[in-house]
């Protein structure tokens, strides 16, 4: 006899959100088996828009999978560590060896391991407001509460110190700093980070920075590594191969300990102790690290002037400007764009309305902006990866459904 019980998820997945792989992105691929073709902006995947993992890397791991067959230490490979304390050293950063650094499946693996080394019910971690959602995610799923700080779009989309500092409470664990910032794009001043840390190590609260966009800036933005101005407390540092070195599916990533290691050991047991139990990570893309961070950094070539990341940026920012609905902070690094739809011109504008819309019947997958932990529903997060020709004709399609857009729920005439 069959039953009509049905199986309940864990209760812990119920606040957890990640639209950016979800029910739109579900929804795209149903169009695609249609026979659509989807321009999927909402994801920052550089291989599907013909980006290539240098060849220096591919030939590291291919070279070494003879010896990539059994497990390797639950921190990583030596050589891997090494290379990464070494980079960690050339940007000023004190007292990081290859004991302090730890390789994962990926930051996103790295994220939740070092929440889950960390957190006990109810301990609360401060998170920006809008932030890359596996960090509110993580929390939550970790037992922790995620507490937001907001970033806002009138302040360049960079914290205030001391709205962060108001926040603190006996509860609060931990800061996360996302600079170069996903979705926004911002990258903190130095003034900004120094000040953060301040609050941090006033508080003892561990700083959580993830910098996985470190090598891509444009415009002459300085990328200050948060690590080098910590002292009196932990600071972890997470980077890895996926952004800077358009190598995603080779899912390595790393997090540096450094600052105030002395008053760590049982934590960073802890991290050991959850990284040996899933024995290790993937070893073939281990191998490409020291060929990664020694070698020739050709992501130099594609964001400076006349690069595609630069040219992708200013088709963006040229098609908001034209725009009778968008506004936009430039972004000075990573690889989005966070556009603002202007209320004055949209005032019952709605980011999951429209881009379900947009995916119906233009065909163009974006992310809403409410999906990064905000509460306005004004935004929305596309990718610069395509070239600045798609991007430009992209932009139309936005521009085209939003005159559709405020025709329906105004009736307004827009004045160009």
């Amino acid at each position: 006899m069959k039953s009509d019980l049905r199986i309940k998820p864990s209760e812990s997945t119920r606040h957890v959100r990640y639209e950016i792989r979800g029910s739109l992105a579900r929804r795209a691929l149903e169009l695609e088996r249609l026979g659509y073709e989807i321009t999927s902006l909402n994801i920052g995947n550089p291989g599907i828009f013909g980006f290539r993992t240098p060849e220096i890397l591919r030939l590291s791991m291919i070279e070494n999978l003879p010896r990539a067959e059994g497990y390797i230490h639950q921190k990583g490979l030596f050589s891997a560590r090494e290379a990464i304390a070494l980079q960690q050293q050339e940007r000023g950063v004190a007292g990081v060896t290859t004991d302090e650094v730890f390789i994962g499946n990926g930051v996103s693996e790295l994220i939740d391991m070092t929440l889950r080394a960390l957190l006990n019910s109810g301990d609360e971690v401060l998170v920006p407001a809008p932030d890359y959602p596996l960090w509110t995610a993580a929390a939550t799923l970790n037992g922790g509460v995620p507490v937001h700080y907001p970033c806002r779009p009138e302040n360049g989309f960079c914290p205030d110190p001391e709205e962060v500092e108001a926040l603190i409470t006996p509860r609060t664990r931990a800061l996360v700093v996302i600079n170069p910032n996903n979705p926004t794009g911002a990258v903190y001043p130095r003034a900004v980070l120094e000040r953060l840390v301040q609050i941090a190590e006033k508080h003892q609260l561990i700083i959580f920075c993830d910098e996985i966009y470190d090598g891509i800036t444009y415009d002459g933005a300085e990328y200050v590594p948060i690590a080098s101005l910590v002292h009196d407390t932990l600071c972890a540092t997470m980077s890895g191969l996926s952004k800077v070195y358009r190598a995603c599916g080779y899912r390595v990533g790393w997090v540096s300990f450094s600052g105030a290691t002395h008053r760590a050991e049982d934590y960073l047991a802890a991290l050991d102790l959850l990284s040996s139990l899933r024995l290790c990570g993937n070893v073939p893309g281990q191998y490409a690290v020291q060929s990664a961070l020694g070698g020739y950094q050709s992501i130099r070539e594609l964001t400076r002037p006349g690069g595609r990341l630069h040219a992708s940026r200013a088709a963006i920012i040229d098609a908001v400007q034209r725009s009778a609905y968008l506004r936009l902070h430039a972004p000075a690094g990573a690889l989005y764009a966070f556009v603002e739809v202007r209320q004055d011109k949209l005032p019952q504008f709605d980011d999951m309305e429209f881009a379900l819309e947009l995916l119906e019947q233009r065909h163009v997958l974006i992310a809403p902006g409410s999906s990064f932990n905000v509460s306005y529903r004004n935004h929305f997060r596309v990718t610069n990866l395509p070239d600045a020709q798609t991007l430009a004709q992209v932009f139309t399609r936005i521009e085209d459904q939003l005159d559709d857009y405020a025709a329906r729920t105004d009736g307004r005439q827009i004045s160009r």
